[in-house]
């Protein structure tokens, strides 16, 4: 599947969706920064440029009730079939190692 969204395009959304839960609970930034343990200039970077350390953007999701949705969205699906043949043609085998480079 082919995406047209960027990873500086993704990074905004991702600033700008944390930024409405943040001012959804009512918190200012210095209290979604004391709380989470994210620094304030951190806090304020991400939310301006989109930003931000994986450790520092799971912390304040933890904060801003995101870090269960979060893991929900990028867990592996299983594979759905496009027709009869897809299903008969499976491995039932997991993959537990990638082959490609």
């Amino acid at each position: 599947m082919i995406s047209l969204l960027t990873v500086p395009k993704a990074q905004g959304k991702l600033a700008e969706y944390t930024r409405a839960r943040r001012l959804a609970t009512g918190l200012t930034q210095e209290g979604l920064a004391k709380r989470s343990g994210v620094s304030l200039p951190t806090l304020r970077k991400f939310e301006q440029k989109g930003l931000i350390s994986l450790e520092s953007f799971l912390k304040l999701m933890v904060v801003l009730d995101g870090l269960e949705p979060l893991l929900d969205a990028v867990k592996p699906r299983k594979k759905e079939f496009a027709s009869i043949d897809d299903v008969l043609a499976k491995d039932n085998k997991t993959r537990k190692k990638g082959w490609r480079k």
